[in-house]
């Protein structure tokens, strides 16, 4: 216990001290987020405060971290640098979203020959499919989830916090000292970042933050557990990235529009504004909801098969009910302000 809190306060002093040092770097690189149409910022932020937590947890684990299951470790590490070197590429000249997703698959890949794989009861090579949607999609889920001051950094502060729990529970180190790190960079960031932000992560924030967010998912293991219920627990922890990226996917669907590559004011955290809560009210009420979700997962971990599966029941049925819930009212919201467009005399 006494060695994750020497992680997590390294990783939380390295952020906090070397962010200012990023949005300086952002400043003189020309590396700015410029406000537009899609975007709710109305000044030119910095970006590349990812180079922060990127080196806060890199370091707090290089000086603290034990060399257990190293072989693993390293495979995280090098697909977390692979896929952090591609977001610091997009935030500096840009990418297309296919060659963001191939590099994605690529730090799948690091994983799977690493060792580090979904393991279910099921053929090897599903288990390796399973491993390279999961990724790839909790990757784009933090990515996609960077749309607010303090969203993504927060939220991911949360996750790693129930990580860190369930990982205390069980006795996990590589879990518990991975996660130490992420919640002390993050934390740290999040001093800069909280709305109003001084700047932003970017992709190469978002993108390290949410594969090892995947990564951790993978790893948490509960021997006492059978593999059917176990899989539910990386689900519930990081179930507002997903729920969040699950609306805006299939609503961009529904309306015609490629899900990847339309960007929008259609996520959970702008619909919330658009019914008349402040941002930061809006960034808070997610925050709630991802630790109600950990408080959830914690219970799922100790409980038996049968109440496990009764909470994951009711908590997917809540998700889908409030998928369709914002979808429609997201859709009234747009038919009226057509409708008011139409009969504005010109």
């Amino acid at each position: 216990m006494s060695t994750l809190l020497l992680i997590f306060a390294a990783a939380l002093v390295m952020a906090a001290g070397g962010t200012p040092v990023a949005r300086r770097l952002a400043l003189r690189l020309g590396v700015i987020d410029q406000p537009n149409a899609r975007k709710i910022h109305l000044d030119p932020i910095p970006l590349l405060g990812g180079l922060a937590i990127y080196a806060a947890v890199i370091g707090a684990l290089v000086l603290f971290g034990a060399r257990a299951e190293v072989n693993q470790l390293a495979a995280i590490l090098i697909g977390a640098s692979w896929i952090s070197f591609f977001g610091f590429w997009d935030d500096h000249q840009g990418l297309g979203a296919g060659t963001k997703l191939l590099a994605q698959a690529g730090a799948a890949l690091i994983l799977i020959v690493g060792g580090v794989m979904v393991r279910l009861p099921l053929p090897a090579w599903v288990n390796w499919a399973i491993t390279l949607f999961w990724v790839v999609g909790i990757t784009n889920a933090f990515n996609l989830l960077d749309n607010m001051d303090g969203l993504s950094g927060g939220l991911g502060a949360v996750a790693a916090a129930f990580f860190l729990l369930l990982a205390a529970i069980s006795g996990q180190y590589l879990v518990g000292g991975l996660a130490a790190a992420l919640l002390g960079a993050c934390l740290g960031f999040l001093i800069y970042n909280f709305n109003p932000a001084r700047i932003f992560m970017g992709d190469t924030g978002s993108l390290f933050l949410g594969f090892l967010m995947a990564a951790l998912g993978i790893k948490m293991r509960f021997p006492s557990n059978v593999p059917w219920v176990t899989w539910m627990i990386p689900l519930l922890v990081l179930g507002v990235p997903i729920f969040d990226t699950t609306l805006v996917f299939f609503s961009r669907l529904r309306r015609g529009k490629n899900p990847l590559t339309t960007p929008g004011k259609d996520h959970v955290s702008h619909r919330l504004v658009q019914r008349g809560w402040t941002r930061r009210e809006a960034v808070l009420l997610l925050y709630l909801t991802g630790c109600a979700l950990g408080a959830i997962a914690i219970f799922v971990a100790v409980a038996d098969r049968l109440a496990a599966y009764t909470v994951g029941v009711i908590v997917a049925a809540t998700a889908l009910a409030g998928l369709v819930e914002l979808e429609q009212r997201y859709t009234n919201d747009e038919r009226r302000s057509i409708s008011e467009g139409e009969s504005r005399p010109i």
